[in-house]
């Protein structure tokens, strides 16, 4: 079933992985040249800098709250600032560490413990505070500060592109990251509109940004804070709305299929009428989108995962908004990677399939081949039918299937024609990425409904709810999945791919005249469904109250061939209660982690 949007669930930042394209030229002269290598410090060079010294914000009366993006950047100068963050499973603390290269040595410097505490980036790494014109401050706060955020290279010989992730991931159930930022790169530190809007009526700022002592101190990062000249001018949707007609037309299309409504519906599950962004009629010509509410998965310039909202628009560099404002009505349906624009939002292609079916004696060759794991349940939510199916109460979640490696999982479907379904075929590789066998692995269907509209794999993943002695109570009747690679779970893996293709729902999986697809599970990546969506739910109506457990599977009928078939499996403890109509549910903390 399609539960109602639930306050307080599990958020996501949304998702990007793809290679940077281009660079951002940020105000000439705010950064040293390089220095001479051969007087380089072995440990990277931190700076905070400005790309302006003023910027404009807006506050618009339907939705009254300034986004904070004040153009402040960390640059990184004598090699790259790279951290890798880990747990070593969810009983374990998050533990951070420092990279550091020189050559072909790398070292490795231990964090202090307790100072990362999830994998959302660096708490309190920066302190804004706020003056209005009469030298009062009306603001002051902390800020995180995610290395992978909107980036782009501060000099002309810097690397052209950066290896670095983009977006820290929020799920609760992530396993490991990599934050960086590439050498000669600049980050923004602001955390784009995964930050919360702060009320400042119209009016004139100023705002000093620096780096917190703790930071400066572990990192060697100057004490030089940053003053940036703040407006902030109040405008409405409604007086602007001359322009939103052909401004909702391009923003139709930048969101793709409207939020995948659908995904695995069974008969009996209802479909709500979210999904749909609820400004997309307000669309003002020259402002800066405001957010959408978030689902869960991944990282801010990751696109829109199987979920019924669309991706909020990323945190780019001042630098280029600025341009962006000058020139044209900036909009969400605007943003992509293309000259000057590096802050990895572009919708990352799909993968191509084979030219055609494979022939010849299948084979199933002695090569590295996928790990598929389940994460467990989270976003656990309760709902009533509503007016579609009344007198029915659901338990629904978010799931995530993701691929441990050291191969990724590629699937090829191929259809005859006149047929509905499509063979499907797994593939394998050798160390150089040659094909050197396949095996037939089921089939793929065509979901024809409005707003979904692609190709499942079937019998990817099932979804369980188990009575207090873990035997079966209910099966959900979703199994068909279209794979793409929307949460980034453990970058740390071997052969973990950081900017992996099949990111994007709407080139991932195919059309309804497609004769063949790919399908594509990366190595560290995992695909995941939002408790919003048909199929995330299990129907209770008659269960007693009592304990529960979620059981997330991949692979139930193991068609796909994998190196481990034993870690498949996935509980989470649920506890129902209330009565028909009004049922409750908690959530206990899995190990260590405390989230719904």
């Amino acid at each position: 079933m399609m539960t109602r949007p639930q306050q307080g669930r599990t958020h996501r930042l949304t998702r990007p992985s793809i290679a940077i394209a281009a660079a951002v030229a940020v105000t000439a002269g705010v950064v040293a040249a390089a220095p001479d290598a051969k007087t380089a410090e072995p440990t990277p060079k931190l700076s905070l800098i400005a790309a302006s010294t003023s910027v404009t914000l807006d506050s618009w009366k339907e939705d009254p709250g300034v986004y904070l993006d004040l153009g402040t950047y960390l640059t990184s100068e004598n090699g790259a600032f790279e951290l890798k963050v880990t747990r070593k499973s969810y009983k374990d603390p998050v533990v951070a560490t420092q990279v550091l290269r020189k050559g072909k040595k790398t070292t490795a410097k231990a964090l202090p413990a307790g100072l990362v505490k999830d994998f959302t980036g660096l708490p309190d790494f920066a302190q804004v505070s706020v003056t209005d014109a009469a030298g009062k401050t009306v603001l002051k706060q902390n800020e995180a500060f995610c290395p992978n955020n909107a980036s782009g290279r501060i000099r002309p010989d810097a690397p052209a592109n950066s290896k670095y992730p983009q977006s820290c991931p929020v799920n609760p159930f992530t396993l490991g990251s990599v934050w960086g930022v590439e050498n000669g790169w600049a980050s923004n530190t602001y955390a784009g509109y995964y930050s919360k809007p702060v009320e400042l009526p119209a009016g004139t700022y100023t705002a000093k940004i620096s780096v917190t002592k703790k930071y400066r101190d572990l990192f060697g990062i100057a004490n030089k804070p940053q003053t940036v000249k703040v407006t902030v001018r109040e405008r409405s949707w409604d007086e602007e709305s001359a322009a939103a007609a052909p401004r909702g037309a391009a923003r139709k299309s930048a969101t793709g299929h409207a939020g995948h409504e659908g995904h695995g519906k069974t008969p009996e599950a209802p479909a709500a009428s979210a999904g749909h962004d609820a400004h997309a009629a307000h669309g003002a010509p020259a402002r800066t989108e405001a957010p959408a509410a978030r689902t869960t998965g991944a990282g801010p310039t990751f696109n829109v995962g199987h979920g019924p909202y669309p991706p909020a628009p990323p945190a780019l560099p001042w630098a280029l908004k600025k341009e962006s404002l000058q020139r044209q009505a900036f909009s969400a349906a605007k943003v992509g990677d293309r000259t000057g624009q590096t802050d990895g939002s572009r919708q990352a292609p799909g993968a191509r399939p084979n030219a055609k079916r494979p022939t010849g004696k299948a084979t199933v060759p002695d090569v590295p081949k996928p790990d598929l794991r389940s994460l467990p349940a989270y976003g656990i939510t309760v709902s009533d039918g509503y007016e579609e199916v009344p007198g029915k109460d659901y338990l629904a979640f978010s799931a995530n299937v993701w691929n441990a490696g050291p191969a990724k999982l590629v699937v090829d479907g191929f259809r005859s024609p006149g047929k509905k379904l499509m063979d499907a075929y797994q593939y394998f590789y050798d160390a150089k990425g040659k094909q050197v066998g396949y095996t037939p692995t089921g089939t793929m269907e065509w979901d024809p409904r409005p707003g979904h509209e692609h190709w499942h794999f079937t019998d990817f993943a099932s979804y369980r709810l188990l009575k207090a002695d873990k035997k079966e109570s209910v099966r959900s009747g979703k199994e068909a999945f279209c794979l793409a690679n929307i949460d980034a779970v453990d970058y740390t893996v071997k052969n973990a791919n950081w900017h992996p293709d099949n990111t994007d729902l709407s080139t991932a999986c195919g059309q309804e005249n497609s004769i063949s697809v790919r399908e594509v599970l990366d190595v560290g990546s995992g695909d995941t469904y939002t408790q919003d969506l048909p199929g995330q739910s299990f129907d209770i109506t008659n269960l007693p109250n009592g304990t529960y457990y979620i059981q997330v599977l991949a692979n139930p009928e193991n068609r796909l061939k994998e190196t481990n078939h034993k870690n498949n499996s996935a509980l989470r403890k649920v506890v129902l209660g209330g009565k028909k109509g009004a049922r409750t549910v908690k959530v206990p903390a899995h190990d260590l982690v405390n989230a719904n």
